[in-house]
């Protein structure tokens, strides 16, 4: 079969659902893991979050790393299930509006928006505050952190909009890059250690610092505060269902990315996170340190190997980027199609030369470049605080849809379904993601950062209300075919125009 066959053959799948297709379906299989796997970004994750595990439960804290891989593997398997039925860009916008109904979709949709965007700025920020100024010698300065932030912005949406091709390829190439280095990193710590000395096993059962912590075992204490280490990371997955509609036969490629990316990045991580511990030969110097995983480094190879280090991680954080990007105006573009997100007419448009949403990709860059100009310091640090927030509180939901719908859910021959062991994963991810929420909030300095998500919905419900007042038609229907199986299919007059 060609290669235009099986593009048009997929392409059924926008059409059976209402719409035209417009997005160019580029992404094979790799690709697709590709994206879900970059915003997961495991090197990124750890490297941000080690020194504060280190702070608040020692190295032993990083065994809570197999509690957030167990949680968060029972989202991802709920997740391919909707992906399986339903690919097409807006993944959580799209099965809430068809599962439950328009109005419900859109609030899936706003938050998704919402923890997309605030993963955008903190994955750059970190990215050029963590990284790039360490790399290139730059001393520590916020507003230095800020222009490079901007920079990094301005090169991830030109690429994104130049073709979803190009941001494929640079995902693909970051994700090789990433995977092999940290598999070489892992294997030469543990030689290094083994020749050297410096370091020992006994690492991963000590507490370091937090020995003497009264409340190390206590509700929102140094043991439960370490589990954002794996809540913070283990995210995004769900990237790859955004960008179905781009993706070549999408009711297997996507909810196997979907799952395969938290498995691999499951295992490297606790490679890593087992590496580094052990390597560890000084453990207080190490926490004190501001970048542990560099000290690390240093400690065991010398200056040559921490800069190759921030080479390594400062690709993993721009694929990242890119993915949180992209993925950011695939939401945007979902919703404004069906007229449900502010200026959809101009958000909706897809260039015919690059066959991207232009508009819906300048869109996150101009938040962004907003914000590193207005919000100041300790606000823009809440801020990214607060996004780990979303997809926690976004998930749950996504879970409760598939509980209250998955009896009338259709099913498609040879898609990804995890059969009769549905409903006892689906119970256990419900019970996992209360839990992720309620330990997110758990820690005292958790306050601002639940003002911040707070004051986010506020401003999607100021929308909502808009519409509900002046455009109420745009949330009473979908278009396309009913995805319950016990209904007949239902047709828009004019998919291209549908709820608009």
């Amino acid at each position: 079969m060609s290669d235009q066959t099986s593009q048009d053959d997929t392409n059924e799948v926008s059409v059976e659902f209402g719409y035209t297709p417009e997005l160019k379906r580029t992404l094979g299989s790799f690709q697709v893991f590709a994206v879900s796997f970059a915003f997961i970004s495991v090197a990124v994750g750890i490297f941000g979050t080690y020194g504060m595990l280190l702070n608040n439960a020692g190295p032993v804290g990083i065994w809570t790393w197999l509690i957030a891989l167990a949680g968060q593997m029972l989202v991802a398997l709920v997740i391919a299930q909707f992906a399986a039925r339903i690919p097409l860009s807006g993944s959580s916008y799209q099965w809430a509006s068809r599962l439950a109904n328009p109005r419900v979709g859109w609030i899936f949709g706003w938050l998704t928006f919402c923890y997309l965007i605030v993963g955008l700025m903190a994955i750059d920020f970190a990215m050029a505050s963590q990284c790039l100024m360490p790399l290139f010698n730059i001393s520590p300065d916020e507003h230095t952190a800020r222009v490079l932030t901007v920079v990094i912005l301005l090169v991830q949406a030109a690429l994104a909009i130049a073709s979803t091709r190009l941001v494929g390829l640079i995902n693909s190439l970051a994700v090789g890059v990433e995977v092999t280095i940290v598999v070489v990193l892992v294997i030469a710590l543990l030689v290094a250690v083994a020749v050297t000395g410096d370091g020992s096993a006994g690492n991963l059962g000590s507490r370091g610092v937090a020995s003497d912590s009264a409340d190390y075992f206590a509700f929102g204490g140094g043991l439960m505060a370490v589990m954002i280490v794996g809540l913070a990371t283990l995210v995004g997955f769900d990237s790859a269902a955004n960008m179905a509609e781009e993706a070549k036969d999408p009711h297997r490629t996507v909810p196997r990315a979907i799952v395969g990316s938290v498995a691999a990045a499951s295992i490297l991580g606790m490679l890593f996170l087992s590496g580094l511990t052990v390597a560890i030969d000084d453990i207080d110097k190490v926490t004190a340190s501001e970048s542990p995983v560099a000290t690390i480094m240093r400690d065991q190879f010398g200056a040559p190997m921490e800069r190759i280090l921030l080479v390594v991680i400062a690709i993993a954080f721009f694929g990242g980027g890119l993915v949180s990007m992209t993925s950011c105006a695939r939401m945007v573009f979902a919703m404004a199609r069906d007229g449900r997100f502010p200026a959809h007419q101009l958000m909706r448009r897809v260039n015919k030369r690059s066959q991207t949403p232009i508009a819906a990709t300048v869109l996150p860059l101009v938040i962004g470049i907003l914000v590193m100009i207005v919000l100041p310091g300790d606000a823009l640090i809440e801020l990214i605080t607060a996004g780990t927030l979303f997809p926690a509180i976004t998930y749950g939901l996504v879970v409760i849809l598939y509980l209250a719908v998955r009896k009338r859910l259709d099913r498609k021959r040879g898609a990804f379904d995890l059969g009769r062991f549905e409903l006892p994963v689906a119970v256990a991810a419900l019970v996992w993601s209360v839990c992720a929420v309620v330990i997110l909030l758990s820690p005292i300095d958790a306050t601002v950062p639940m003002i911040i998500v707070g004051g986010l919905i506020l401003v999607g419900g100021l929308y909502f209300g808009f519409l509900l007042v002046f455009r109420r038609e745009v949330l009473d229907s979908e278009p396309g075919q009913d995805v319950f199986s016990d209904t007949d299919r239902r047709t828009d007059p004019d998919p291209q125009d549908a709820g608009v």
